[in-house]
């Protein structure tokens, strides 16, 4: 396989995302006409089906969704190292000292607010639409589609940068419109939960029979999953609203449950299963479709170091409850490449000497690069995250044997004992955030879970990680790693400076 320099992989992704902007969707069998502006003329229903997919292909159009949103959660918690060579963008995530000019950062915010103003064009022109080609059902599924992506990303804005300007209008070219100070996190939140309630009022529970439709489109169950994960995440979280929406999810007419065998979920042969809810359905070879991403996380053959390293504090969780199944499932130990060429690199944090007979690990969670058109998908909602988080709501709620229940169905998919429902709040919530850590690893759940326990500070200045050098042969002495910017400021990101360049109605998070 061809080996691709760090310089010729930034040009490679540049090429696919500019292929993607224009090319068909497998969300959807309509080519995405994504060049729409509000001039345009949105006057049949194939026109607002077209646009449609083109809130659906930011999916597969953006670095965000593609590979960041996994290394925002999981690098920046206590489950990854950065790899990449220690690449100045990651190291800074790894370690909070991310700064507003990091264009990555920018970048990230772009493409987000990219699929916001895609949503926010089909919202203000469909019910124009005369079209009797459209009927009453589909403008509705429709409403409920745009109105589901919408809150979606700015549920992701929201947990990375606090409070952000609330765009709603279509006519982008109006500065009176575009320059807007931040909103509060509640209000954002509070625009995130009127877009779901519209899409729950307007999703069906499918679409029909078919997986390949129901698990990949916004649907009732979607929007109750994420209501669920929004009611816990916001500040002024109500657990008892987290349980409501859990219960819609697993008591809904989709039939959702857990899969017999955790692996099956993750070895690229059972996606659009039972337990999926909502994810990313990436096309094997389809560069306009595929996934780029798994390349960066799982192909030493190309001859640089991979990146979201996971950690040896996660290794050591999974070993501490004899987790083999979802550790096999999660990571990989490699000493030689696809080639059966030895790693090419030296690893700071497990092999700094390159010693060919010492494994380094992989995030493993999807298993088949494909030379950068990769088609393992990425789950964004499934059955045994709503569980968990119905299990962490009723324990909050002082329902430690209900809470126990719900753990140990996801402990017995993987041979694992059950958990006690007898045991204190504080040690069922420690349960129920470990549980999470093994089955959600590299899902970008768990920076989110240690910020919404208020455990992020401790969890990270607590750690007892190493770098080592190679001294004579053998590993140097350690030098811990420096986590003590991790306060609470710095839970969130920076507003990107460009963006306050051009807008000097935002100012900017503390402690940036």
């Amino acid at each position: 396989m061809k080996k691709y320099s760090f310089n010729q992989f930034i040009f490679l992704i540049l090429l696919i995302a500019a292929i993607s902007l224009g090319s068909c969707s497998k969300f959807l069998d309509d080519k995405p006409v994504t060049s729409l502006t509000t001039g345009n003329s949105y006057n049949t229903a194939s026109d607002m089906e077209n646009v449609l997919a083109g809130c659906y292909n930011i999916f597969y159009g953006s670095d965000y969704y593609q590979w960041e949103y996994v290394l925002l959660s999981d690098l920046r918690s206590d489950n990854a190292y950065p790899g990449g060579g220690n690449e100045e963008t990651f190291y800074d995530y790894d370690r909070f000292i991310l700064p507003p000019s990091n264009t990555h950062n920018y970048t990230n915010w772009s493409a987000l607010y990219r699929g916001i103003a895609r949503c926010n064009i089909l919202l203000d022109k469909i019910g124009a639409v005369s079209d009797p080609a459209l009927t009453d059902i589909r403008r509705q599924q429709i409403i409920g589609e745009a109105s589901f992506l919408r809150a979606y990303h700015y549920s992701q804005l929201v947990k990375l940068y606090g409070g952000v300007p609330i765009e709603l209008e279509s006519n982008t070219a109006d500065p009176g419109v575009t320059r807007k100070a931040r909103s509060t996190e509640a209000e954002v939140y509070a625009q995130i939960v009127k877009d779901l309630e519209t899409a729950v009022a307007n999703l069906p529970d499918s679409y029909g029979s078919d997986p390949k439709v129901n698990k990949v489109r916004a649907t009732k169950g979607a929007a109750n999953a994420t209501l669920a994960k929004v009611w816990a995440q916001r500040s002024d979280r109500d657990y008892s609203k987290v349980i409501t929406y859990c219960d819609a999810v697993i008591n809904s007419a989709a039939n959702y449950s857990l899969l017999a065998n955790y692996a099956d979920l993750f070895d690229g042969a059972h996606y659009l299963n039972s337990e999926s809810i909502l994810e990313i359905p990436f096309e094997e070879g389809n560069w306009s479709a595929s996934s780029w991403g798994v390349q960066l996380y799982l192909a030493p053959e190309d001859g640089w170091q991979k990146y979201c390293v996971p950690s040896k504090d996660l290794v050591a969780a999974y070993d501490a409850q004899g987790d083999e199944i979802r550790k096999n499932a999660n990571i990989i130990f490699m000493t030689e490449d696809a080639n059966g060429d030895p790693i090419s690199w030296a690893d700071e944090n497990w092999n700094p000497c390159q010693d060919p007979t010492v494994g380094i690990p992989f995030n493993y969670k999807q298993k088949h690069p494909a030379g950068w058109a990769s088609g393992d998908d990425y789950y964004l909602l499934r059955l045994a995250d709503i569980l968990l988080l119905k299990a962490e709501a009723q324990n909050e709620s002082g329902n430690t044997s209900g809470a126990a229940e719900l753990v140990n169905q996801i402990r017995s998919r993987v041979g694992l004992d059950a958990i006690s429902g007898s045991l204190s709040k504080a040690d069922m919530k420690n349960a129920i955030l470990n549980e999470r850590r093994l089955e959600l690893a590299f899902e970008a759940h768990r920076w989110d879970d240690l910020v919404r326990n208020g455990v992020a500070t401790g969890v990270m200045q607590g750690l007892q990680e190493y770098t080592y050098s190679c001294v004579d042969g053998a590993p140097g002495d350690p030098v811990k790693m420096d986590y003590s910017k991790c306060d609470q400021n710095h839970w969130i990101l920076p507003i990107p400076q460009l963006e306050r360049d051009a807008n000097p109605n935002l100012d900017q998070n503390p402690g940036y």
